[in-house]
């Protein structure tokens, strides 16, 4: 073998090496910082009225992002060649034809009192009064049969929770319910304290809206007793333990939400069957009650900021894709209870076994430079030891953020890890962890809009997703789920 012959062998070989080496580096650069604020600036505006899942407007937004992922470089991964997986949303809504009588006072359904919940009841019966009676001391009175009247209170609530007034009703129902159900109550009436009463213009939209299932999740009208509010100006109606005549008809019908979903594929032959899953939600609170003159809650940080983090990552990707192919689901009807993400998790675009991990965003565009929580990375939420490694080898390499970890404990008041879409994966035993940077003071608001988005923050959010996506998407190993995961809740 002459000279020259090793010599060319050795070029070669330092030259596929040097390719392997430059192959393995995430491509950074492809994230740009402009792409991140013109798309943000598109999705979160005005055009799209919210983005209310069930919506037309939800079905504008999903062509909107629809054609900027196939600009991206992605090609369709929905349903019959589309970017497209439309699902079935139930809608259960307590329709104007129901009626309550208390005493010889016919009241105006959501004017003089509200339904929490949205059942079929018809109930004749006493009402008892039992002022302000605290959970425990319900035994005391008889209430079998009858219905159970109290004042609101906000002992021993949480009061740390934040948007706390406009989830303050459900509160309320929590403290009570289960020992009112005991104990025999046909129904309950809340009178409202200072805290509800401020609450009301804010939980009528959405009480007069229902509550949404899909198919295994509130598909059908629970059988759970009516649980309705009046105005405290108004407790003289049941303080005598009047009869009340309820009849409350609720309806029950669907229409179609939707997940966009797009793939790039890997390059390796063997590892491109397998798929990283990117994933965030599209959807919103569409229009709503007035905050500061403003009524369309267009969520730019919730979650229009993971939306364009994955368009970004997208064109990375297309430039120099990864060993795995990249699965991208942008789900729809997050906000009715994480029906998108459900319904995915239960019918997957590909098999569910050759989904390795999920990396899901949710408001990844405000707050402090330099913190941000990883939520599953921590027990009991952690479901993978290699996943979670990945996620902070990342993060020691380039974005160095300082974890936000009581924001994963399970005693945190938000509950936040049970709250977005990485849940549905994370349950049918799919790797799974959750990026944010947690919630601020215009969470679920009008003011919630592009201008208000931290882009410096975004962009690093961005970068650590991307950056956690490659390794996964690269390493010879699949990420393990931990045995015996449990959630606590």
């Amino acid at each position: 073998m002459n000279k020259s012959y090793l010599f060319s062998l050795l070029s070669i070989l330092l030259f596929s090496l040097g390719n392997a080496q430059n192959y393995k580096k995430p491509l950074v650069s492809a994230i740009k910082e402009t792409d991140l604020r013109k798309d943000m600036y598109e999705l979160a505006a005005d055009q799209f009225w919210g983005r209310e899942a069930g919506t037309l407007d939800e079905l504008k937004v999903s062509m909107w992002l629809a054609d900027k992922a196939k600009e991206a470089g992605m090609k369709p991964a929905g349903d019959n060649g589309t970017f497209f997986q439309f699902f079935d949303m139930y809608r259960h809504q307590v329709i104007p034809q129901s009626n309550l009588k208390i005493g010889n006072n016919n009241l105006k359904l959501w004017k003089d009192f509200l339904v929490a919940e949205p059942v079929n009841a018809a109930i004749d019966a006493e009402i008892v009064y039992a002022g302000n009676a605290e959970p425990e001391e319900l035994s005391k009175l008889n209430i079998k049969g009858k219905v159970l009247a109290v004042n609101a209170s906000d002992k021993n609530i949480d009061k740390e929770m934040t948007l706390f007034v406009r989830r303050y009703p459900g509160f309320v129902r929590t403290k009570y319910y289960n020992k009112a159900l005991e104990l025999g109550a046909k129904a309950m009436i809340f009178i409202t304290d200072d805290i509800s009463e401020k609450s009301w213009v804010e939980v009528l939209p959405q009480m007069t809206r229902g509550t949404y299932g899909v198919e295994g999740l509130r598909e059908k009208v629970t059988d759970n007793i009516p649980v309705l509010w009046i105005k405290r100006e108004n407790a003289g109606w049941v303080k005598n333990n009047p009869k009340m005549a309820l009849n409350l008809i609720t309806e029950t019908y669907k229409y179609p939400s939707v997940n966009i979903i797009g793939k790039i594929e890997g390059t390796d032959p063997a590892l491109k069957e397998e798929y990283v899953l990117l994933s965030g939600h599209q959807d919103h609170d569409g229009i709503r009650h007035p905050v500061k003159n403003d009524t369309i809650y267009n969520g730019a940080d919730d979650n229009a900021s993971t939306c364009v983090a994955m368009l970004a990552m997208a064109r990375a990707y297309k430039k120099q894709p990864g060993k795995r192919s990249i699965l991208f689901v942008f789900h729809g009807a997050e906000e009715r209870g994480l029906l998108g993400s459900r319904w995915h998790a239960a019918h997957p675009v590909v098999p569910k076994e050759k989904i390795v991990a999920v990396l899901n965003g949710d408001m990844i565009g405000r707050n402090d430079n330099n913190e941000a929580a990883l939520l599953g990375g921590n027990a009991p939420h952690k479901n993978s030891e290699e996943l979670v490694k990945m996620a902070e080898d990342a993060n020691n390499e380039s974005t160095k953020f300082k974890y936000l970890k009581d924001w994963d404990s399970p005693n945190h008041a938000e509950y936040f890890y049970f709250r977005s879409d990485h849940l549905p994966y994370a349950k049918i035993g799919i790797p799974a962890i959750f990026f944010t940077s947690v919630l601020h003071d215009q969470y679920h608001t009008p003011q919630d809009e592009s201008e208000n988005i931290n882009y410096k923050k975004l962009y690093k959010m961005t970068e650590w997703m991307y950056r956690t996506s490659w390794k996964v998407a690269n390493e010879a190993e699949r990420p393990k789920v931990i045995s015996n995961f449990t959630l606590e809740r």
